[in-house]
């Protein structure tokens, strides 16, 4: 495929680029390696990326817009509710949590908002 050599990374919408800055540093120890007027970088582990971006329309997806890989949900979820961090309920035939996990077979996967209202999930490290 013409693209499967490139590396691909998420851009999520913020609708007040230093509200969402901010929050990303308080809620998710995360600082920008690079910021511009289209948007701030933040460069994670084994070269990943991804990018915050100002939209009018950050917020509305109802979907996960990022996911982070763990290898301690558990622990990562509770150093995350220290620092503020909400985690959704969910209750649908193909997901339900409880206290804000879901377990699907071995599989434990846990999903919060940003301050944009944008949809990210922590998940258990790829096999």
């Amino acid at each position: 495929m013409l693209l499967s050599d490139h590396r691909a990374y998420p851009t999520i919408p913020a609708a007040d680029i230093g509200r969402a800055k901010a929050w990303y540093k308080d809620k998710l120890g995360l600082v920008p390696t690079e910021e511009s007027p289209f948007g701030v970088i933040y460069r994670m582990a084994d070269g990943t990326r991804f990018q915050l971006y100002p939209s009018q329309f950050a917020g509305t997806a109802q979907n996960t817009a990022m996911g982070f890989s763990s290898s301690d949900v558990v622990s990562d979820m509770k150093k995350l509710r220290e620092r503020g961090v909400k985690f959704e309920e969910y209750n649908m035939p193909e997901l339900k949590t409880e206290n804000g996990m879901a377990t699907m077979g071995s599989y434990h996967g846990a999903w919060f908002k940003d301050s944009e209202g944008n949809i990210l999930a922590i998940g258990d490290e790829p096999n």
